[in-house]
């Protein structure tokens, strides 16, 4: 998305009303990842979506699958449910970084977003290191007085994905 592109067709939409409540929907989802709230987040998905966490190379080759792929919010609840109760991992948590959206509205009043962002993961013994980097590719549906994802694609910047890439970007 070119940024002349997203500034033209925002245009007719308030453009500053929309900024506010992408800017509120990535604050509540770093609150619900981060502070270790994760059973909410598949209802910052619509029902019927998509999640994509894919690499920077990848995404440019057009290679569809990804290193986490979930259709549905069914499937996203799964994902949760597994880290909760089957998943064996190390403790840690996330601390999320998230950049300003560059929106773009097409003429159906579609919306689409591309966010960068940062992922500090934080070891049980208070180790913090850059877990990832990259950016949000995002399709929103709005919903009451707020927004749900539609689509997100993870682009990480890095090929290479830590083994605990277990909590959601």
């Amino acid at each position: 998305m070119s940024a002349a592109n997203a500034v033209n067709t925002a245009s007719a939409v308030n453009i500053d009303a929309l900024f506010r409540k992408l800017g509120d929907f990535h604050a509540i989802y770093a609150r619900i990842i981060d502070d270790e709230a994760a059973a909410g987040w598949p209802d910052l998905f619509a029902r019927d979506c998509l999640y994509v966490v894919t690499t920077a190379d990848n995404h440019r080759r057009g290679l569809p699958a990804g290193l986490i792929y979930a259709e549905g919010r069914g499937m996203l609840r799964d994902r949760i449910a597994a880290l909760n109760e089957a998943n064996i991992y190390e403790q840690h948590s996330y601390r999320h970084l998230i950049g300003q959206p560059l929106i773009a509205v097409d003429a159906q009043g579609g919306i689409s977003a591309e966010t960068g962002f940062l992922v500090a993961r934080i070891m049980r013994t208070g180790e913090t290191s850059v877990f990832a980097t990259g950016r949000y590719l995002d399709r929103f549906v709005e919903e009451g007085d707020g927004v749900l994802l539609q689509q997100r694609i993870v682009v990480c910047d890095s090929n290479q994905t830590d083994t605990l890439l277990a909590l959601p970007l």
